[in-house]
């Protein structure tokens, strides 16, 4: 049986409450009463419009299975099969044409383009793998996979499939970045002249493509340009098996590529009880601190995998870039629709998930608005809402957070839906 303790007239299993009380509220400024006191207004007052939500869901769906028993075999009218949908409110009236805006969006959403990806936040691996995928070897991805139109062979290294791999990363860089005469895979020198690159076949064909260097005693180690709002790293390292073989020690091509990662919740996770809750919530707590580490063991070696530091370099004009070492962090809460029995009501009800999820993974995300360098760079936390049936349920999102602002002492629109 779970052991539960009492918190505002909620009952909390133990294991959860001693989690958040623990290791989750210390440092964010939230006391452990107005959390448990946010919290318990959140479930008692907006708990019961949940489970009413729920029933209008069940209504419809109730009323959609009886219109198709009572039209099964006949052709669907759909002009009155739609002014059905209509007045069971399946289908709501479009509203008039409006705009919207928001303060404090960071560039991975409001700008600049990119993939993104999914994982399931109680796997702590996957989580960290996800979050460093912002930058990723060009090199190995061709060699890896069938990018190329084959799959590599075993029994070690393949030195044809290694050139097919770099002269591949030479014509994207022609394409993407292209000099102002030849081509990049001719080229025998490379330097910085006065904040210019220079190749013996000349600089890049504009100039602003150019982002940056760094170096080392022995010269230049990397080469940043910019296509498309994106960082290219070129990466010079003649003492690697790729990079002495070739002119300029080119040893791999690294991409920024996926700039964002939902932290799922929910889609792919199963979490039945409060011992799930308190593994999913603890990763996205390591996350959110900067201090999530996971011990790998591949080819014989264990270590460490962590989260990334920023990319530093020097841009043409000598100052000194930071740039994100790690993908854009969404997470991803419960929809309405579930309930969790790490938390019961003042009735003895299971609470709604997506209402624990809310409270928990922004009170998390406040050690992050506090970091210098963290997730958000502009005091955002991103929260992915999933599963809203209509303009009513995606209300109720926007008033469960509103509340949690409140709670928590955030400011107003902190969290981003």
């Amino acid at each position: 049986m779970t052991e539960r303790t009492e918190k505002f007239g909620l009952q909390v299993a133990q294991e959860l409450a001693t989690f958040i009380e623990a290791e989750a509220l210390p440092g964010t400024g939230v006391t452990v009463d107005a959390f448990w006191k946010g919290l318990s207004n959140l479930v008692h007052t907006l708990g019961p419009k949940n489970r009413a939500l729920l029933e209008k869901r069940e209504t419809i769906q109730a009323q959609v299975d009886d219109w198709y028993r009572a039209n099964k075999g006949h052709a669907i009218d759909q002009v009155a099969y739609q002014a059905f949908l209509k007045d069971i409110g399946y289908l709501v009236q479009e509203g008039d044409d409006f705009s919207i805006d928001t303060a404090n969006v960071d560039p991975e959403i409001a700008h600049v383009p990119g993939p993104q990806l999914v994982v399931p936040i109680t796997n702590a691996r996957f989580a960290l793998n996800a979050a460093n995928a912002r930058w990723g070897s060009l090199y190995d991805a061709l060699y890896g996979t069938d990018a190329l139109g084959d799959l590599p062979q075993g029994g070690g290294y393949d030195a044809a499939r290694g050139a097919r791999v770099i002269a591949w990363g030479r014509d994207f860089l022609d394409k993407s970045v292209p000099l102002a005469s030849g081509s990049w895979a001719d080229i025998a020198e490379i330097s910085v002249q006065n904040g210019t690159l220079r190749t013996n076949l000349g600089g890049v064909e504009e100039a602003a493509k150019f982002a940056g260097t760094k170096s080392n005693e022995t010269g230049l180690t990397n080469v940043f340009l910019r296509n498309n709002g994106l960082l290219i790293n070129i990466v010079l390292d003649a003492t690697t098996p790729v990079g002495k073989t070739d002119a300029v020690g080119i040893s791999d091509i690294v991409l920024e590529s996926a700039l964002s990662t939902i932290m799922d919740c929910e889609d792919s996770v199963a979490a039945v009880d409060a011992e799930d809750k308190a593994l999913a919530y603890r990763n996205w707590l390591g996350l959110m601190k900067g201090d999530l580490s996971e011990t790998v063991s591949k080819g014989g070696k264990t270590f460490d995998r962590v989260l990334n530091e920023d990319v530093t370099f020097t841009a043409p004009n000598g100052e000194t870039v930071s740039h994100k070492g790690r993908s854009l962090m969404l997470v991803r809460n419960v929809g309405h629709l579930m309930s969790n029995p790490a938390i019961l009501d003042q009735d003895g009800l299971e609470i709604g998930e997506g209402l624990l999820d809310a409270m928990v993974t922004t009170m998390i995300a406040i050690h992050d608005l506090k970091r210098e360098s963290g997730n958000s760079v502009h005091g955002s936390v991103y929260v992915v809402k999933p599963k809203m049936h209509g303009p009513e349920e995606v209300a109720f999102a926007v008033e469960i957070f509103d509340m949690v602002e409140d709670a928590l002492g955030l400011p107003r629109n902190t969290v981003k839906l």
